[in-house]
């Protein structure tokens, strides 16, 4: 008897709006392992400076942190799947934005 798992992708938009478009975050303040952060920063999928990231980069690595642990993808997948989420919330906001025109 085969057992077949089967998995649910949740996606979440969200909407960080502080009115600063450079607020920045401590990194320490976020559950990321700074080894992570910098090799994400490496990899180009956030920016840090002096031990801060961006809020909306901030946002990103949660994301990116749920991905793995949810779903157990590996870093570099995890980067993927959250640019391709990234730019369907993108098109979505595009498509609403023309639906009320």
């Amino acid at each position: 008897m085969t057992v077949v798992k089967k998995y649910y992708l949740q996606i979440y938009r969200h909407t960080l709006n502080t009115g600063e478009e450079e607020a920045w975050v401590d990194l320490n303040s976020l559950s990321i392992h700074p080894e992570l952060a910098l090799r994400l920063a490496e990899y180009g999928v956030v920016e840090i400076k002096q031990g801060r990231v961006r809020l909306s980069h901030a946002a990103r690595l949660i994301k990116l942190q749920r991905l793995r642990s949810n779903l157990s993808v590996n870093l570099s997948g995890a980067a993927i799947i959250l640019d391709l989420l990234e730019r369907i919330e993108a098109l979505q906001e595009e498509v609403d934005r023309l639906k009320r025109r």
